[in-house]
């Protein structure tokens, strides 16, 4: 038999093909191998209840006129922090100032009446009957007199709380009238959420004490301070408010905002990733595998719910033991460019 001591063209072709194709592989395994992987386990986590929810302050307060005029001084405006006691706005309530004024003359009137009827009874010209009546005057006069300042006092709109403006419903000029809305103030230092759960679960949520708050729009997961279940219920939608308080200290936060409780109602072993290992491109979830080979592929996974702040509950698509890249970007141009070995 005679052996050709010279390749043949289609030959080489294939080898060089072989070789390139190995070349490529352990450059994939050596890149896969300095990239971080984590293996997937299942992990004891707390099973929870989830609920939409919104934030509220504890300590509100819409201010509202108490007196009629215009309004000639304007202080605050939306979003600026007050101290209780500091002047937000003055009414020009010219019927009020006249009112006290009034007011005052009258008690200095009566006050003079009585002390005159007071010495002529001493001197026996008038009856115990005619002092009496001065004094009851007298009194009348000194409680108008209060009264009239007090409305008067009104005009001067004073911070309740210690806080910040939320919202300013009046302009300089506008006319002010008696439970007309001019301000609203919360305390930024004191805010829940509130959720609504269905009936059929308030027997369960009776004996939640632990849940945690997340604010998707702000990356931000939250211990609550308290569950409190409130013994209302809506007859149209069947469910009951729940607050949950927030601790003091929770920045970035405002009123009206969104936000998602998880209450805890146990404990259950679940098989978790890290959320910074999902690659996410639309509705589709996927996570970079690596083989026993080295290997990389990309692989199509179904999540559940949130396993706390970093974890997320995989429900399909993985197994125990399998080990995943935590660097979904730098594991994608590992891919790429062992896909790509003539580059």
């Amino acid at each position: 038999m005679l052996i050709d001591p010279l390749p043949r063209p289609g030959r080489c072709t294939c080898w060089r093909a072989l070789l390139a194709a190995l070349a490529a592989a352990c450059s994939l395994a050596v890149q896969a191998q300095a990239l971080p992987t984590v293996v997937v386990e299942p992990h004891p986590v707390e099973l929870t209840l989830p609920a939409e929810a919104l934030v509220e302050a504890v300590n509100e307060a819409t201010l509202a006129a108490q007196v009629s005029g215009r309004v000639v001084e304007v202080h605050v405006d939306a979003g600026q922090a007050v101290h209780r006691g500091d002047l937000l706005m003055k009414i020009d309530a010219g019927e009020a100032s006249e009112a006290a004024a009034g007011a005052a003359a009258l008690y200095v009137n009566a006050r003079a009446s009585y002390q005159r009827t007071l010495g002529l009874r001493q001197q026996g010209f008038v009856s115990q009957a005619a002092v009496d009546k001065a004094k009851a005057d007298l009194d009348a006069a000194q409680a108008a007199r209060a009264q009239t300042a007090i409305v008067a006092g009104h005009a001067s709109v004073r911070s309740p709380i210690t806080g910040i403006v939320a919202e300013r419903l009046t302009e300089l000029g506008e006319m002010a009238a008696p439970g007309k809305p001019l301000l609203t103030i919360y305390d930024p230092n004191s805010l829940r959420v509130t959720a609504n759960i269905p009936q059929y679960r308030l027997a369960q949520m009776r004996a939640v004490k632990q849940a945690r708050v997340e604010f998707a729009q702000l990356g931000k997961w939250v211990d609550a301070a308290s569950v409190t279940v409130l013994p209302t219920a809506d007859a149209a939608t069947h469910v009951s408010p729940v607050r949950v308080g927030l601790p003091a200290g929770v920045t970035d936060l405002v009123p009206g905002m969104n936000a998602r409780v998880h209450f805890v109602i146990g404990r259950v072993s679940k098989l978790t990733v890290p959320q910074a290992a999902v690659a996410r491109r639309g509705a589709v979830t996927s996570v970079y595998v690596q083989g026993r080979d080295g290997a990389l592929s990309l692989r199509q996974i179904r999540l559940g719910e949130p396993a706390g702040a970093d974890e997320v509950e995989v429900l399909a698509g993985l197994h125990a033991g399998e080990r995943v890249l935590l660097d979904p970007v730098k594991a994608a141009i590992a891919l790429k460019s062992a896909s790509q070995p003539g580059r």
